[in-house]
């Protein structure tokens, strides 16, 4: 055969790469995102230097934490804000990676999310002015997490009945569940009284979260969650299955894994999860419904969960790194005048740098050797 034949280059899996070598690429990636982000701002004739100056300080703040004027202990505003995002983007992407984790491609994270803030909406908008704070808060939390795993179990029961692509399945659900919240702007009781402006109002007091340094408890409890969706994978048996039905269908049919029902629950799990995210945002961050309640999570989440690689204790790291990018792109937006399509823009580069590193510490490129002058054409 001839060598000519071969491809000029091929990609390989890598059977082991070493924890240092693996963190000097994803800091050289950094460096390298910063740089191209540098170079995209010059050239749009402002100053690098201030941007990144402006994007830390409008995501933590002049202090990441410190006494109000009442003498509280809290994080600064900016700071609280940051955290809220990546409180949310957390919880989706740990709710994601339960799908994921066993190739089950999960888009609709926004759409789990969106009906999990509608199924603790409606119980906010009926029974908020009536019931106890100690039972509503409970009650709206089973909600959610109900509601979003019904909707996360809609596209697994088709997959595992059927074979369906649950891909385009979920993708397509997230679009439904928004345009159900703007069919519930427009209904009286969900309006502000004395009014028919398509707004969902204000929910009472009774369903707001309490908060921790400034921000809703939902931040504690999402570090908890990814400490037992850790542990869940680690150490249990369901995430043992998980994972086996991940590698390969066949293997865990063999071993005598019901593998219809593993997509099932796990599927619930995943929904369920992002429901919950759901609650944090309306009884957490808004105190209402809208139809940007999601902001954007469910989708920016598959980028946490890729970037982490699976990895749920990581996922804490990522989701404030991109917390940081959103809230600093906001600042620089307001403080420098950069368009938002270049800011937005400079977050595209930076992400793509840091995808991008993940192929490499993965697969290694193998180039064609070169023939030497007295070898033979062919071999």
């Amino acid at each position: 055969m001839s060598r000519m034949h071969d491809p000029f280059v091929r990609v390989v899996k890598r059977t082991h790469i070493g924890r240092r070598k693996a963190f000097l690429y994803r800091a050289l990636a950094l460096l390298g995102a910063l740089l191209a982000g540098a170079l995209l701002v010059l050239l749009l004739g402002y100053n690098p230097v201030q941007m990144y100056g402006d994007m830390v300080s409008g995501a933590v703040g002049k202090n990441i934490i410190g006494l109000t004027k009442k003498g509280v202990l809290a994080f600064s505003t900016s700071s609280q804000a940051t955290l809220k995002i990546a409180t949310l983007l957390l919880i989706t992407a740990l709710g994601l990676t339960m799908a994921f984790k066993m190739r089950f491609w999960n888009i609709g994270g926004e759409g789990q999310l969106l009906v999990g803030a509608i199924s603790c909406s409606v119980i906010a908008v009926y029974f908020g002015d009536t019931w106890p704070q100690w039972l509503l808060l409970p009650v709206m939390f089973v909600a959610s997490c109900i509601g979003g795993g019904l909707y996360g179990l809609l596209p697994a029961i088709f997959k595992a009945r059927w074979g369906t692509n649950e891909t385009l399945f979920t993708l397509m659900l997230n679009y439904i569940a928004i345009h159900f919240i703007t069919y519930l702007q427009y209904q009286p009781a969900w309006q502000i009284a004395g009014t028919s402006f398509p707004k969902i109002r204000q929910f009472s007091d009774a369903t707001r979260l309490p908060t921790v340094l400034g921000v809703h408890v939902g931040w504690i409890v999402a570090l908890l969650l990814a400490v037992l969706v850790y542990l869940y994978f680690t150490k249990t048996k369901q995430g043992y299955e998980v994972a086996v039905v991940g590698e390969s269908t066949n293997t865990a049919r063999y071993a005598g894994m019901n593998v219809p029902r593993i997509i099932l629950r796990t599927m619930f799990i995943s929904g369920a999860i992002c429901g919950f995210a759901g609650f944090l945002q309306v009884a957490g961050a808004d105190g209402s419904l809208t139809t940007d309640t999601g902001g954007g999570a469910g989708f920016t989440a598959i980028t946490v969960a890729w970037l982490s690689g699976m990895n749920p204790i990581l996922m804490i790291f990522y989701s404030l790194f991109i917390a940081v990018l959103e809230r600093g792109s906001n600042r620089v937006q307001t403080t420098m005048g950069i368009p938002k399509s270049a800011a937005d823009m400079l977050i595209g580069i930076i992400l793509f740098f840091m995808l991008g590193v993940e192929f490499f510490i993965n697969y290694r490129l193998v180039f064609r050797p070169r023939r030497s002058k007295g070898e033979a054409t062919a071999v």
